[in-house]
């Protein structure tokens, strides 16, 4: 069954709306660097979000004295699944809203959690993420442009 314009349409608006949400709640992230933002939309319902910073019970500081990651800092995507992880809800067929495309290890997370959509905005340096993505027959969507609606 082919999907009629006016629900690729609502889709769309739906996208755009949930990749500004993750985009203000990339805000919330302490990291210096890059700021990061995720949510997990299954069927219409926000069920997890994140935002790349380091676990629980650590200082907020993402970056060592030199400018560089700190090597136990979590990215967005994993953040959003490790809370799913944590609830009664499941991932499976859902949606995962990104700033930015996944790492390589997130891809795999991504897979493996059963999501099946992904819409991003900006490309990681890497797209072997993607790739592998791709290959796992996730659906997925740039949309580079974010503007408001009015």
């Amino acid at each position: 069954m082919q999907q009629k314009k006016s629900d690729t349409a609502k889709q769309e608006r739906y996208d755009l709306a949930y990749l500004r949400m993750a985009q203000e709640w990339a805000q919330l992230s302490h990291c210096a660097r890059r700021k990061v933002g995720a949510l997990i939309v299954k069927d219409r319902m926000i069920i997890s979000d994140g935002y790349n910073g380091t676990p629980t019970g650590f200082e907020n500081c993402c970056e060592d004295e030199e400018g560089y990651t700190k090597w136990y800092v979590l990215h967005a995507e994993a953040n959003a699944i490790l809370k799913v992880a944590g609830s009664t809800h499941s991932c499976k067929g859902a949606t995962l809203y990104l700033t930015m495309s996944p790492c390589k290890d997130c891809s795999k997370l991504i897979h493996q959690a059963g999501i099946k959509r992904l819409v991003y905005i900006e490309r990681y340096k890497d797209s072997n993420g993607l790739d592998f993505l791709a290959k796992a027959g996730v659906e997925i969507h740039q949309i580079e442009s974010i503007t408001r609606e009015t």
